[in-house]
């Protein structure tokens, strides 16, 4: 008999986005995990696609789920069925995780889950729910927020936060097989920009510049500045700082940050070096300052989040 570490409740709904409805599956696929879609529309839903699908289960498996997620929602942004709002309310105080992904956002801003919490949703409805819900804090830019309550952007931010959510689970490694499975970034912090002007390389500057990325992220123990990285990249300053905003949506010193604290969680799960050891190849060069910056991005010490890991059976 299989034993699933984690319970996945997925909300679909008549007239859902098949795209939409997949992220999940396409991320929480392991054996680790049991996916259940459920409805409280009667099955068969129709689809945005042109076909419709068959559900097995009703909002009653929201009861007995340990992560709940509602990959979308109505493009008109529509009232939600009590129905639905009484089973996310139910999930939340009975300690489920809870996801909005997209437009998700809606329901579970209507239900109450976000009040007083930061979210965001797809750029183009931030406005919408910020405006219908004045009592959530609506970040327009980033990919996703993880205030308790997960929400994100749109689809490619969907995947970007389901893949936070497998990595806190399971660990960065694991993250990183499913990125690499489904040939996507395998870590985008929350908190880089929706909107990036250039996401891929399009002429041999861009082509050097990502040669330089590649090269820092193989040093990340090493000090860089921005004038010698701008240097190696064959650009002056100031044309690196903005070709690196326009491409990556955030700042060097928070790239680098966000390469370095990723590269501490690999080394935390996958080798027994000391703490000390694993700030200084990570670059932080003391376990003082590992632990504080560990504590800002993950809300944990990097001894606390081994043992979690190794507890999970990472």
């Amino acid at each position: 008999m299989t034993t699933f570490r984690y319970k996945i409740a997925v909300i679909a709904f008549d007239g859902i986005t098949p795209f939409h409805l997949s992220v999940p599956g396409m991320v929480f696929s392991d054996a680790g995990f049991e996916l259940k879609i459920c409805s409280g529309d009667p099955s068969p839903l129709r689809t945005t696609g042109g076909f419709d699908i068959a559900v097995p289960h009703s909002l009653q498996a929201l009861s007995r789920a340990d992560i709940v997620i509602l990959p979308t929602w109505h493009d008109d942004c529509r009232p939600a069925p009590e129905a639905l709002l009484q089973a996310l309310k139910r999930a939340h105080k009975r300690g489920a995780r809870i996801v909005g992904l997209c437009l998700g956002a809606f329901p579970l801003a209507e239900a109450g889950l976000l009040d007083g919490r930061r979210a965001t949703t797809h750029w183009q409805f931030a406005d919408a729910l910020a405006k219908r819900h004045p009592t959530v804090c609506v970040d327009r830019e980033v990919l996703y927020v993880d205030d308790d309550v997960l929400t994100s952007a749109g689809v490619a931010a969907g995947l970007d936060c389901c893949l936070h959510l497998l990595r806190q689970l399971c660990g960065a490694e694991a993250a990183n097989h499913v990125a690499r499975q489904l040939v996507v970034a395998p870590h985008r912090q929350g908190g880089q920009a929706q909107f990036i002007e250039r996401p891929v390389p399009v002429s041999g500057s861009d082509d050097r510049f990502a040669q330089v990325l590649n090269w820092v992220n193989r040093h990340l123990a090493d000090d860089h500045s921005i004038d010698a990285l701008a240097t190696r990249a064959v650009m002056s300053r100031r044309n690196f700082t903005r070709h690196f905003r326009d491409a990556t949506g955030t700042s060097f010193k928070q790239w680098l940050l966000n390469q370095r604290v990723a590269h501490a969680q690999r080394l935390l799960e996958t080798s027994d070096v000391s703490i000390e050891v694993v700030a200084q190849e990570a670059g932080f060069g003391s376990a003082m300052s590992l632990r504080q910056h560990f504590r800002t991005a993950l809300r944990t010490s990097p001894s606390v989040y081994r043992r979690q890991f190794r507890a999970s059976g990472g």
